[in-house]
């Protein structure tokens, strides 16, 4: 594994809910941030709730790698600052990717997995394609352009949460406005999710949620979590794009107070 530098150890966390609730190590997706899970937080407040900014978004250190590996690494480097030895994982897209290989790397640190719409295995041809496109820079001269801009991309998003996403992942440099994340990162990750998808390990409680409206889980793959993982595996369609924690909050909260509390 990926070798744990100090930088790891600083990674910013958000946390919300119980304090001494059952331990959920949230991860985001590309150009997301940790910020992003207060309102499934505040749906489920009996967790304690661990909203990581990744390595190269939010306010973490942006320096490199920012490959799966190190991902992984300064996952677990959190845990362990927190003094925490195992914890649900909840993972969204590139996040989903992350919480896997966390999951395969260090399964005794994994008590369960929750994937929402995860990123795996995608066609290399468009991440190739995604990777040039997310190459341009991309700023806004204003607030209401970047509010409008994130209203766009979140159909679907109810527009206090566009709101709070302004607030919270909206950065001034000089003359102009950009999401709080560095595009070479985010250009890694898409090169990431182009590898050969991987299940989680025999015996991990996995939770997959699809988005309906989503173009990222395909059927082989969950046909192949089957495989792997048996009784062990809960899928449930959400009839929702692809931000789908934040478009049907109640409904993602429901499936996971059940998986995670029972």
């Amino acid at each position: 594994m990926t070798g744990v530098s100090e930088n790891a150890r600083r990674l910013h966390v958000h946390t919300f809910g119980n304090p001494v609730g059952v331990p959920v190590l949230a991860l985001h997706g590309v150009s997301g941030h940790g910020a992003r899970w207060a309102p499934l937080a505040e749906a489920v407040p009996e967790l304690r709730w661990i909203g990581v900014d990744l390595r190269g978004h939010g306010r973490s250190p942006w320096s490199p790698p920012w490959n799966i590996e190190q991902h992984v690494a300064d996952a677990i480097a959190v845990l362990d600052r927190l003094e925490i030895e195992d914890v649900a994982v909840v993972g969204h897209s590139f996040g989903g990717a992350i919480a896997v290989h966390l999951a395969r790397t260090a399964p005794e640190r994994v008590e369960r997995l929750v994937l929402l719409d995860p990123a795996i295995g995608l066609d290399p041809d468009d991440m190739l394609e995604t990777a040039e496109d997310t190459r341009t820079d991309e700023s806004f001269p204003d607030l209401e352009a970047a509010r409008a801009d994130r209203a766009d991309r979140w159909k679907g998003v109810d527009a206090a949460l566009v709101e709070a996403e302004v607030a919270a992942h909206l950065a001034h440099f000089e003359d102009r406005w950009e999401w709080r994340y560095l595009r070479s990162a985010a250009v890694v990750a898409w090169n990431e999710l182009a590898r050969p998808a991987v299940v989680p390990p025999a015996g991990t409680p996995t939770l997959i949620l699809p988005a309906t409206r989503g173009d990222f889980v395909e059927q082989a793959w969950l046909d192949q979590c089957g495989a792997a993982l048996g009784n062990d595996l809960t899928v449930a369609e959400i009839e929702a794009g692809h931000m789908l924690f934040l478009e049907r909050t109640d409904e993602v909260a429901a499936h996971i107070r059940e998986f995670i509390l029972g």
